[in-house]
C-alpha cells in the first residue's frame, strides 16, 4: 500500500518470490484443483478502477499544483495522461484525485464519518507502476492458493486482510498523509501461506526450505516497507490478519485420515489432529479481539503514534539519504 501525497511507493510482495509450489508441493495431499476466476476479477476490477482515476484526474484540464511549467506526462494520452513526475513518480494521478475517489485519510474516516475509506482504498492505486507491480504480486501469489483453496475462502482472505491492513494504517496514519493500494491484502495471502505451512505441518515434506522461502519473501518485503512513501503498517497489518486467517480457513484433513476415511474400520483415525483444532480457536480468538479493540481504537478517534512513539520507525526509518514525512 502506498502513503504520502500521491507518491506512494509500490511495494513487492512479490519480491523474491520463489516457486511456491516447488517448495510445498512435494508429498502434499491434492484432493481437487479449482479454477482461478477469482485473482483474475480482482486484478481486472483494479485496472478498470485505475482507468477510472485517471479519467477523473484529467491532468490536461486539471494541471498541476507544481505551476503551469509542469507539463503532463504522456500527453498523447490525453484526459488519461499522467501527473508531472515531480509531483507523482509513479506515474499516476493527483493526490486529489486519489482522495476524492477514496483513499484512506485518518481524519476523514474518523471525524466525517467515512469508515468506507478502509475499504475503498484498497482497489486505489497511486499510479501505473504502483499497479503493475501490486497484480504481478497478485498473480503469483494468489493463483496457486486459489487452486488450492478455492475462491471463498482466498477471496475472504484477500478482502479482510485488506481491511484489517487499512484499520492498523488508518490508527497510526499521519493526519496529512492519505494512503492506497491492495498492498495489505497480498500482504495478508502471504500471511496465510505461512500459517497454512504450520497449520498442515504433518503433511508437507520440504518443510525447512518452505520455511526459510516464505520467511525470506516476508522479511525483504517488510524491510522495502521502511522506505519512505510506502505504508508498512497496511502490510504489517495485512499480513498478520492473513496469517491468523490461514489458521482459521486453509486447515487440511491429514494424511492418517485421508488415507482410511473410505475404510469401513471403526477406529479411523480423527480427521484433524489436536494442535490442528487449537490453533484454529487461538486465531480466531486473536482474530475477533484484535478486530474489536483495533476498530474501538480508531473511532474513538485514537492515534497510534500517541501510545507508541517508536513505532514510526516501522513505517519509515529516515537516514541522511531520505527524510520520513
Amino acid at each position: 500500500m502506498a502513503s504520502g501525497s500521491g507518491e506512494g511507493k509500490g511495494d513487492r510482495a512479490d519480491a523474491g518470490y520463489l516457486q511456491y509450489a516447488a517448495s510445498y508441493g512435494t508429498g502434499v495431499y491434492d484432493d481437487r484443483q479449482w479454477w482461478p476466476w477469482l485473482v483474475p476479477t480482482l486484478l481486472g476490477a483494479c485496472v478498470a478502477v485505475f482507468a477510472v482515476e485517471m479519467y477523473e484526474n484529467n491532468c490536461p484540464r486539471n494541471g498541476s499544483p507544481l505551476g503551469g511549467d509542469a507539463a503532463c506526462v504522456a500527453g498523447f494520452l490525453r484526459r488519461f495522461s499522467f501527473q508531472p513526475l515531480r509531483e507523482n513518480p509513479l506515474l499516476g494521478p493527483s493526490s486529489a484525485t486519489l482522495e476524492k475517489m477514496g483513499a484512506l485519510d485518518w481524519a476523514k474516516a474518523v471525524h466525517q464519518h467515512q469508515g468506507w475509506r478502509l475499504i475503498s482504498c484498497i482497489w486505489l492505486h497511486a499510479g501505473l507502476i504502483h499497479l503493475v507491480i501490486n497484480m504481478l504480486s497478485l498473480l503469483f501469489i494468489g493463483i496457486r492458493l486459489e487452486q488450492q483453496f478455492g475462491f471463498v475462502r482466498i477471496g475472504i482472505i484477500y478482502l479482510l486482510s485488506g481491511f484489517g491492513g487499512s484499520v492498523l494504517s488508518a490508527l497510526f496514519l499521519r493526519n496529512h498523509n492519505i494512503s492506497v493500494g491492495a498492498s495489505g491484502a497480498l500482504f495478508g495471502l502471504l500471511g496465510s501461506m505461512l500459517s497454512e505451512l504450520f497449520m498442515n505441518w504433518t503433511i508437507y515434506s520440504n518443510k525447512v526450505a518452505a520455511i526459510i522461502t516464505l520467511l525470506s519473501i516476508i522479511v525483504i518485503n517488510l524491510a522495502i516497507g521502511i522506505l519512505p512513501h510506502a505504508d508498512n503498517f497496511a502490510h504489517i497489518g495485512g499480513f498478520v490478519t492473513g496469517f491468523l486467517f490461514g489458521f482459521v480457513l486453509l486447515a487440511r484433513p491429514q494424511f492418517g485420515w485421508m488415507e482410511r476415511n473410505e475404510l469401513p474400520e471403526t477406529n479411523q483415525p480423527p480427521k484433524y489432529k489436536t494442535y490442528q483444532y487449537v490453533l484454529w480457536g487461538a486465531a480466531l480468538l486473536l482474530l475477533l479481539v484484535g478486530y474489536v479493540v483495533s476498530l474501538a481504537m480508531l473511532f474513538k478517534g485514537k492515534n497510534g503514534n500517541d501510545g507508541c512513539h517508536w513505532c514510526r520507525y516501522l513505517n519509515c526509518v529516515p537516514t541522511s539519504r531520505w527524510k520520513c514525512t
